[in-house]
């Protein structure tokens, strides 16, 4: 496992985002889901050992302030597509797990300058599928003022009030948006959409809808799984990320 360390990294006046960096290799940008940047920190580090990982906390997550004009996903991935810029990255790979794939997913529609390479979703929200719908798991009650469900967010219920509170300012109430699967057709980039077998939060359905929806997308499952594949079956995930993002082998000529 390789480290991530922290930076802080000036967007633009007012604006500072708290990124954590680590690794060698071609550009990877990692958005973690409701949960937190705890949730996708096994996952950097592993990844880390074949890509320089930058992996930004979502502002309004972790203590961090989100400026009134950070009010949805598309500011938010405007504002990533700003750190790619900043960093004079290029080819790079986003991994986005739930809220954070679909902010990854925004960041593809809107990038002009053809700064990505890849795209990988686990377990990611973002559109308005046809009887499907997202089912935030409850909060587990409180056991003490430090593990408050307002402050803090569960392996085993969803995220506390205010982490539902801080998305819901990006994403409105329903945590969806109706527009976004019918424009998917136009993102060309290869797509790993990765799905926890046993996700309650945003079935399997959902996640092969979404799929369906890119040109060139690849539907995986993760047997024994909810939405949080990359806690319960780890080296599961790891498997399939590092088999879709490893470098594409040129066959010899005649």
């Amino acid at each position: 496992m390789n480290a991530l360390h922290h930076r802080t990294i000036s967007i633009r006046p007012g604006l500072d985002l708290d990124v954590r960096v680590g690794g060698e290799g071609r550009p990877l940008l990692l958005l973690h889901g409701g949960p937190g940047p705890a949730s996708v920190a096994a996952l950097g580090e592993h990844l880390a050992s074949h890509h320089r990982v930058v992996a930004p906390t979502h502002p309004g997550w972790e203590g961090t302030e989100r400026p009134d004009e950070l009010d949805s996903v598309p500011a938010l991935a405007a504002v990533y597509l700003e750190l790619l810029d900043h960093l004079e990255l290029s080819q790079v790979t986003v991994v986005g797990t739930s809220f954070g794939g679909w902010v990854a997913t925004r960041i593809a529609l809107d990038d002009r300058a053809d700064r990505l390479s890849r795209l990988v979703l686990i377990d990611a929200i973002g559109p308005a599928v046809p009887g499907q719908q997202v089912t935030v798991p409850t909060a587990p009650p409180a056991t003490g003022p430090s593990s408050s469900p307002a402050n803090r967010s569960s392996e085993e219920g969803g995220p506390g009030a205010r982490t539902m509170a801080t998305m819901r300012a990006y994403t409105g109430p329903d945590l969806q948006d109706p527009d976004l699967l019918p424009r998917l057709g136009a993102v060309a980039l290869p797509v790993l959409v990765l799905w926890g077998g046993d996700d309650t939060v945003v079935t399997p359905d959902f996640g092969r809808a979404y799929a369906a929806a890119f040109p060139h997308a690849r539907f995986e499952l993760v047997p024994g799984a909810g939405h949080l594949p990359l806690r319960e079956e780890p080296e599961a995930v790891f498997s399939h990320l590092d088999a879709f993002l490893a470098p594409q082998r040129r066959t010899a000529g005649p």
